[in-house]
């Protein structure tokens, strides 16, 4: 993978690939307003689920769900409660985090949880 960049979205049409063959509908890639962004906005049995996906090259420093701090949880919080609001969404929803790991050759979904 060249760039952080082209990592990055890499890491996330891997974690939409999963999403999708486990039975999810992909709502929406990279949402984006001015305060906030989420990265996969997803659907499932009536309800909707963010995603925060966490690339890493390597796990010599952690998994990328030890990146999932505190403030980005807040901050992912904030932007379903934003996008919730904008879409008019009066069902459930839930936040999800996936890590993502590659070498040269392969990305792979590590891991998905529920926030």
């Amino acid at each position: 993978m060249a760039t952080t960049t082209s990592a990055g979205k890499a890491a996330e049409a891997a974690v939409a690939e999963h999403l999708k063959k486990t039975g999810y509908e992909i709502i929406e890639m990279n949402w984006r307003r001015r305060v906030c962004e989420i990265d996969i906005v997803a659907k499932k049995d009536k309800v909707i689920y963010f995603t925060e996906v966490k690339y890493r090259s390597s796990d010599a420093q952690g998994s990328g769900l030890d990146y999932l701090t505190d403030k980005k949880l807040k901050q992912l919080e904030f932007a379903a409660q934003l996008w919730v609001a904008e879409n008019n969404w009066p069902g459930d929803w839930r936040l999800l985090g996936a890590a993502v790991n590659s070498s040269k050759l392969n990305v792979e979904v590590e891991n998905i949880i529920e926030l």
